[in-house]
């Protein structure tokens, strides 16, 4: 598997810590170990909160372009987009708070990654973009995490303006990140102690708490795997194979 994602544990906190060559995008392998890794801290009961983390320059890049680069047919994209839903729906149903660092750049299923988290802190380093578009493609199967997170407008607003970058200060006022600071190092401060405070409390109310945060959203199981196979054939456009290819 190109690229590593790893869980460490320490004072209730499990931190998992992903990373890749190319901007920290996700393939197939990485959805599938992202997706593994949350499932196995939220069954540990030495984890009380969990904090998702990469390396590198960017937070996330989204979609592996290489990987789609390769896909070939139907069954191939279908099982490529379902990766993100499989990894998003995990999240909604985790009984235990996930934090994102977000350090860096997020495009893509990067945004809607850190959408389904429950709170992120950021950078003014952490500016954000949903690409889809320009490429003939379009955020479906993110679209119910990111408009959960930001509203309809701003998601219509972010998706329209697929060559553009917005600033992690429209990601805090929008509601995408909880709190942004100006350097890793005040964020982490503070990271910490949000962390720290969440394991402190009792294991049963964080799960009802979450449980309500996440009211109305069992339908996802549904929805994110037709969204997948939208995207999927999408994907197999003639004007969206010639995009990919030329980037």
């Amino acid at each position: 598997m190109e690229g590593s994602v790893r869980l460490a544990k320490k004072n209730k906190i499990g931190r998992i810590l992903f990373s890749h060559p190319k901007g920290n995008s996700l393939p197939t392998s990485l959805l599938h170990e992202l997706k593994h890794q949350f499932e196995t801290a939220d069954r540990d009961p030495d984890i009380r909160v969990i904090v998702l983390e990469s390396e590198g320059n960017a937070f996330c890049a989204g979609a592996s372009l290489t990987e789609l680069k390769q896909i070939k047919n139907l069954d191939q994209s279908t099982a490529f987009f379902m990766g993100f839903a499989h990894l998003l729906n995990t999240l909604r149903k985790m009984s235990k708070f996930v934090l994102a660092r977000v350090h860096g750049k997020i495009v893509g299923g990067g945004v809607g990654l850190v959408s389904a988290c429950d709170y992120a802190f950021a950078t003014e380093a952490s500016l954000i973009k949903l690409s889809e578009l320009s490429i003939g493609l379009g955020p479906y199967v993110i679209e119910p995490a990111l408009s959960r997170k930001i509203g309809t407008t701003a998601f219509a607003q972010l998706s329209l303006d697929a060559v553009s970058w917005k600033k992690a200060e429209w990601g805090f006022e929008k509601g995408l990140y909880a709190e942004y600071f100006k350097d890793e190092t005040h964020m982490d401060e503070v990271l910490n102690q949000k962390a720290a405070l969440l394991a402190s409390y009792a294991p049963a109310a964080t799960k009802e708490l979450r449980k309500l945060h996440w009211k109305d959203t069992d339908h996802w199981g549904e929805l994110l795997p037709k969204n997948a196979q939208i995207t999927a054939q999408l994907a197999l456009s003639d004007f969206t194979q010639k995009r990919i290819k030329s980037i």
